[in-house]
């Protein structure tokens, strides 16, 4: 049982921004696994933070938690047109994932925000909450322990997954369904369908592309990944998850492509790879006291 003291401790070191990020990364990820009101009132006070990626990691850290007192702070960060795009993003699909309709009027209204990836987040939110509502609650457990945006399409041919993916002309909400079952089936087949997608749609799917990417953890999608991360034109926010991808995957090649990027002048870039090089010695068993936090807090398969 931790005590009040002990989950203060972690709080305090959260919310230091003289501690080193992959620090209060491990902290976050530790305050998530303990959960309840302290827990949430500690992550919220972080978002005073000048990290994008730090507080974007809070928002989607609130939303797995699925716990309904963290509605307030997320609804303020939403509505905070002075955060970053990617925290405001973060926000909203955190409020998706909580998965309470007395925010869905409010998701509908930021559906049309100025700041697409935050319209585009918000618009999968509404699409989330209504298949909720219509089928009487979350969809069936599957291998991967995140809370999703969109539940899985129930298609299982890969080929006919990555055609739905890579269509264009499909709702996005359907194009994540897709994505979100080619990650359920595994297999390099699906690894290189969803690399595909790295090339293709709006940063906001781009990003999810590599967020899941890494949770898959083929290394069959590291030439793509590598390869997105070096692409300076290239929305941040994607390079940032190709980067996490990289570290969660924990090849040599891997390694390379982090160490190429550590000093990138773009902040989340470069922090990214701080914490994605965390993660890779994490994954060869080099380092990472926290030893599930961050199986945890990415949605790992259990």
């Amino acid at each position: 049982m931790v005590t009040e003291q002990e989950v203060e401790a972690i709080g305090r070191m959260l919310v230091d921004p003289t501690q080193p990020l992959h620090a209060r990364f491990r902290a976050l990820f530790t305050l998530r696994g303990l959960g309840g009101p302290d827990a949430i009132a500690w992550i919220s006070q972080a978002f005073g933070d000048d990290s994008a990626l730090l507080k974007h990691e809070l928002a989607y850290c609130l939303g797995q938690m699925q716990d309904a007192r963290a509605i307030p702070v997320l609804v303020a960060v939403l509505q905070d047109t002075r955060q970053e795009p990617m925290v405001r993003h973060e926000a909203g699909e955190a409020l998706g994932a909580i998965g309470d309709p007395q925010v869905l009027e409010l998701l509908k209204a930021y559906s049309s925000d100025p700041v697409i990836e935050v319209a585009e987040t918000c618009q999968l939110a509404v699409r989330r909450l209504e298949w909720l509502q219509q089928h009487g609650g979350e969809p069936a457990a599957g291998p991967y322990l995140s809370v999703d945006p969109a539940p899985p399409a129930e298609e299982r041919d890969v080929g006919r997954l990555r055609e739905a993916l890579l269509d264009e002309s499909r709702p996005l909400f359907e194009r994540y369904r897709a994505m979100f079952a080619l990650r359920n089936a595994g297999g390099e087949a699906a690894a290189l369908a969803l690399a595909e997608g790295l090339r293709c749609g709006s940063a906001l799917f781009r990003h999810e592309v590599g967020y899941v990417l890494g949770q898959l953890q083929h290394e069959a999608a590291v030439p793509q990944l590598a390869a997105a991360l070096a692409r300076h034109a290239e929305n941040p926010m994607v390079r940032h998850e190709c980067a996490e991808a990289l570290g969660a995957i924990a090849r040599p090649s891997c390694l390379a492509a982090l160490q190429a990027h550590a000093g990138d002048p773009e902040r989340v870039v470069r922090e990214s790879c701080e914490v994605a090089l965390d993660m890779y010695e994490h994954e060869t068993g080099l380092a990472f006291q926290y030893a599930d936090g961050l199986e945890q807090l990415r949605g790992a398969p259990s």
